[in-house]
Parts: C-alpha cells; sequence; structure tokens
C-alpha cells in the first residue's frame, strides 16, 4: 500500500489523537460522573436548585470541563483524518464529518447548563417567575442538555463503526481496534436509538462497549507514536 502522507505526520497525528482523548478521559467523568451526580438530584428541582447556588464554582467548572471535551472532540476528528487519509481519504473526511456533527450538537447542549445557571444566579429572573417555578425551569434545561447530548451519539456511533471499518482496512493498524471500534459504535447507536424504538428495554449498551476508544487510545499513544518502525 502506497501512504501519500508521510511518517511524520502519521505519528504526530496519532500522538495528538491519542493525547486529545486523554484530556476527554479526564474532563468528561470529572463534570459527568463526579459534579452532576453530586448536584443534580432526580425529580427533586428544589433541591437540585440549592446544590447549584450552594457550590456555583464547583457547576460552572463542570461546564468547562464539558466545553473542554467537546474541544478535544473537534481536534480527534482532525487528527483522526489525517491518521487514516492514507487508507481512503473520502471516507476518512466522511468519518471526521459525523465525528463534528456530534460535537456541534453537544456545544449547543451545554448551553442548557449556562441558561440553567444563568436562570439562578441572575435576581432579575425571580420577577418573572415565582421560586418553584424558576426551580423547575431549571431542571428541565438540565434534563434539555442530556436529551441534546444523547441525540448527538447517534452521529458519533455512525462515527465509530465508520472509524472501525477504516482502521480494519488500513495495514498500519491492528485490525483487531477496528473490530472493536465498530463494536463500541454499535453500542453507542442502540442506546441511542432504544428509547424510540425499544422503549420498555432498559438497557445501556454504551456501558459495556465503551471501552473500544480506551483501547484505541492506549495504542495511538504507545504504538500509533511510533508508526515510523511499524510502517
Amino acid at each position: 500500500m502506497t501512504i501519500n502522507t508521510n511518517e511524520t505526520s502519521l505519528r504526530t497525528a496519532s500522538l495528538i489523537a491519542g493525547l486529545s482523548l486523554l484530556g476527554m478521559v479526564i474532563a468528561a467523568p470529572y463534570a459527568e460522573l463526579y459534579v452532576l451526580p453530586k448536584l443534580v438530584v432526580p425529580f427533586k428541582a428544589a433541591e437540585t436548585a440549592k446544590n447549584i447556588i450552594a457550590n456555583e464554582a464547583l457547576f460552572t467548572s463542570a461546564i468547562f470541563a464539558y466545553l473542554v471535551t467537546f474541544i478535544f472532540d473537534i481536534v480527534v476528528a482532525w487528527a483522526l483524518y489525517i491518521l487514516l487519509k492514507p487508507v481512503n481519504k473520502n471516507l476518512s473526511l466522511l468519518v471526521a464529518l459525523f465525528r463534528l456533527v456530534y460535537t456541534v450538537i453537544a456545544l449547543v447542549a451545554i448551553n442548557n447548563l449556562v441558561t440553567a445557571l444563568r436562570l439562578l444566579t441572575t435576581p432579575e429572573y425571580l420577577t418573572l417567575f415565582e421560586t418553584d417555578q424558576l426551580y423547575a425551569q431549571v431542571m428541565i434545561y438540565l434534563r434539555a442538555f442530556k436529551n441534546h447530548w444523547y441525540f448527538g451519539l447517534i452521529f458519533f456511533g455512525i462515527h465509530l463503526v465508520l472509524l472501525g471499518y477504516l482502521v480494519y482496512k488500513s495495514k498500519y493498524i491492528p485490525r483487531i481496534l477496528g473490530v472493536i471500534l465498530i463494536i463500541t459504535g454499535a453500542g453507542y447507536l442502540l442506546t441511542s436509538v432504544r428509547p424510540f424504538l425499544f422503549p420498555n428495554v432498559n438497557i445501556d449498551f454504551a456501558q459495556f462497549t465503551f471501552y473500544g476508544e480506551l483501547i484505541f487510545m492506549l495504542w495511538l499513544l504507545i504504538k500509533g507514536s511510533r508508526l515510523k518502525e511499524i510502517l
């Protein structure tokens, strides 16, 4: 196979993608698994609102953690395009575009968190809503963030499936990684469409398949950064 991109560019793209994914692994769980569960109490608007008011800086840090995560997504989309362009330039571009569409949706979704915070920290809103109504609005925006973000995961799942195909077809990345990425993408797709197609099935498929990107990240950092020795 002829490699049109020089080896240094492939190594650099691999390292950038790996480091960006690592940054996401740090930022996203901080917001998703630590801050929001600490502050948001399901179906209890008043308690949630009071938690956010009392921990405004913590909630703000979660917003920035999500923002950093999705900015890294843009970098990853570009880096993986460079890395896999030698396999199929047009398909690699399409793969990047699917990730970018997901990222745009996720970035727009963050605005719901910003709006929720503004409702609680801007005194003028209390002149427009009763306290209970205001707290209910905050819960709606918090839920809207997750709904919009999870809708975007449909495009992310397609991205991973196509990415896995490119990896599988490449001759400089282990084929098993391609298979794992396809499985991971299928998990995200099933989780995203489950509420619409299988509303009675309460299974988070992505919970069992998310590890694919983590494994790929480790390969990018450890092996991908030495592509000159592999090619």
